[in-house]
């Protein structure tokens, strides 16, 4: 093998200009498993959080699909590597409860310094709502009594994820 095929096999893409229309039921569902294998892979404690649009592919993938609400964070240290990934209320179709005592407990465990806050609506609409503002604002006011900074709180469905942070709201 030369050099030059070397090369074109490095940087060549078996996946450019697959169609999800091409793939079967298991193909699709074995795609968005490595998908969330690669994504799992750059957002595992230790890793820097870099990319804010990695970030939401990846939460599109963990949350998009799910019947239920759920509810969680990622736990920040103090230059924003991930100290853990948790998912800590799951509601039902229309809500989750949310209790800072809890958020503020892992918090401490964990010994964060900043978190990521993340949520999903079924309903398929990532409008956040007034309740989501409400309990963004009193996890950012419990968590700030310990000196942990809430740096955005993302709300997920399968098509959209918004960003409390980009409006303004955190």
């Amino acid at each position: 093998m030369n050099h030059d095929s070397a090369s074109q096999e490095v940087t060549s893409d078996r996946f450019d200009g697959l169609k999800p229309s091409a793939l079967s039921a298991n193909e699709k569902a074995s795609v968005v498993r490595l998908a969330l294998s690669v994504l799992a892979q750059r957002h595992r404690p230790g890793r820097l959080l870099s990319s804010p649009h990695r970030t939401r592919d990846y939460l599109r993938l963990k949350l998009g699909g799910r019947q239920r609400e759920v509810f969680g964070t990622v736990y920040l240290d103090a230059q924003h590597r991930i100290l853990q990934y948790a998912e800590l209320f799951e509601g039902t179709i229309d809500g989750a409860a949310v209790y800072p005592r809890v958020v503020v407990q892992r918090a401490l465990e964990v010994n964060a310094a900043a978190v990521l806050l993340f949520h999903n609506h079924p309903s398929g609409v990532a409008e956040p709502s007034a309740a989501d503002r409400a309990i963004t604002q009193r996890l950012k006011d419990s968590l700030a009594l310990i000196d942990v900074r809430v740096l955005d709180h993302l709300v997920v469905c399968a098509g959209d994820v918004v960003s409390f942070a980009e409006r303004g709201l955190v």
